[in-house]
């Protein structure tokens, strides 16, 4: 395969060999190029051979001799150097598929590549793989692989991927793990479909694979009301969210005596929805699926709790507010509370849960709130001088909700100045005190200016 080359980094070696941009990359060492891996597996040696065509036909071929594991500072066009791939699955729990229509273009795509697993965390069903794919998985470690498993009943996962092959591919975790390639798995749960007896089988069967398959989580499905035409479907409830507990906390128990580790992981929501606390912190093991919502607000009361002295002592009066979806609010709530009860001064913070009208009330997470909810719930709302919106409510390193309003378009609407700060309990509890600084705003979302907005009342005083 030819990969066009789009940047050359400034005192690389690329650039001292005379690569420049336009210019195609042919072959690494002889051998074709499919994609990222093969090219960073092929250029980590000391000698490196590449054969180069200059935009008039003329090829080059250049011999290289470098440090192990040096880079060339060559820039192609797509950061996989190939066509992304998309799921072949259709799943009767697709979070995509219950979305309105008349959304941009890049919400519907569905992914579903071995290679994005490695590279940015994603899961993937194993369904786009053939056996050479496994095979350049394991030749080139790449660990840890991230996988939608959801059931180990071949013909339950072939019901609810709606693909043929998707209880023959559950071979490849077989491969995977006689290779000691690390794993992490994922079960989205849908009440009366993989529960139960199912969810038993699965966790048994996935135990044999531990401690290479490092953890498995377990998260409720999402459902939206836009599932027109959709396999029906239901979210555990109370008793059914108390049930999947009392299953993983019996394995927990088993895979610590046997590893010191806890294998499989009950996501947070579980734990609102079944009104139980949190784990402990030592539960979640270094929170390896943090990302999927595992672990997530355990962590944040932790560090809320490590944070808290800190913004009493340095604590002084503002007027701002603060917006999240309905999921985090009553912990969100609770740190806000400790902190007033000890500074005497509730009416500085305002904190609103926003209601997911969009999707449907059942989505209660921060990330999937829009522009629009946003306005709907909070016009007209004292928002003190200051609406604090957390980053995961944001395209990434945009300022655009998912519903394409951007931060210009609430603040217009609201008739606040509005600032994208990061989302976890120390960053909160600065801005709860009065003392953001600048590691705290999110800059890939827009300027900030150091201080600006963060004088004290002089008015109303500094207490």
């Amino acid at each position: 395969m030819e990969h066009r080359i789009t940047q050359v980094e400034e005192e690389s070696i690329g650039f001292e060999l005379g690569i420049e941009p336009g210019d195609t990359l042919l072959s690494v060492n002889g051998e074709d190029v499919e994609d990222v891996f093969d090219y960073r597996f092929l250029i980590q040696n000391e000698e490196v051979v590449l054969l180069i065509r200059k935009p008039d036909g003329e090829e080059w071929e250049l011999e290289i001799e470098k440090d192990p594991y040096e880079d060339l500072g060559i820039v192609f066009g797509s950061g996989l150097m190939s066509e992304m791939k998309s799921c072949r699955n259709r799943c009767i729990f697709c979070f995509i598929d219950q979305m309105p229509k008349g959304m941009r273009k890049t919400l519907y795509f569905k992914d579903d590549d071995s290679r994005l697993s490695f590279l940015q965390g994603n899961y993937i069903t194993l369904t786009n793989m053939k056996p050479r794919d496994v095979e350049r998985i394991i030749r080139y470690r790449l660990e840890p692989m991230n996988i939608s498993v959801h059931t180990t009943d071949p013909e339950l996962r072939v019901k609810m991927l709606k693909n043929r092959h998707a209880g023959e591919v559950l071979s490849y975790i077989q491969a995977f793990y006689e290779a000691g390639l690390r794993m992490n798995m994922q079960i989205v749960l849908c009440k009366g479909v993989n529960d139960g007896p199912a969810l038993e089988k699965t966790l048994r069967d996935l135990y044999a694979f531990f401690p290479v398959l490092e953890s498995v989580s377990i998260v409720p499905v999402g459902i939206t009301r836009h599932r027109d035409g959709l396999p029906h479907l239901e979210t555990p409830g109370p008793e059914d969210a108390r049930e999947v507990i009392r299953l993983v906390e019996e394995w927990q128990e088993k895979a610590y005596e046997e590893h010191w580790l806890h294998f499989v992981h009950a996501s947070d929501e579980l734990y609102i929805t079944a009104g139980l606390p949190f784990p402990e912190e030592e539960r979640y093991d270094g929170y390896l699926q943090l990302e999927n919502g595992v672990g997530m607000l355990r962590l944040f009361l932790t560090e809320a709790e490590e944070a808290l002295p800190e913004a009493l002592h340095n604590y002084r009066r503002h007027r701002t507010s603060y917006a999240s979806g309905m999921l985090p609010y009553p912990m969100l709530l609770n740190v806000k509370e400790r902190l007033h009860k000890e500074t005497g001064h509730p009416e500085d913070n305002l904190l609103y849960a926003v209601r997911n009208d969009f999707f449907g009330d059942t989505i209660t997470v921060s990330g999937l709130v829009t522009g629009q909810d946003l306005v709907a719930q909070l016009k007209g709302k004292d928002l003190g001088d200051l609406l604090l919106l957390p980053n995961c409510m944001f395209r990434s390193g945009e300022e655009v909700f998912l519903d394409d309003m951007t931060r210009a378009d609430v603040e217009r609407e609201l008739g606040v100045r509005t600032m994208i700060m990061k989302n976890d309990a120390r960053t909160f509890l600065h801005a709860l005190s009065g003392n953001l600084t600048d590691e705290d705003i999110d800059t890939r979302h827009g300027e900030y200016e150091p201080g600006a907005s963060w004088e004290p009342d002089t008015e109303r005083g500094e207490e």
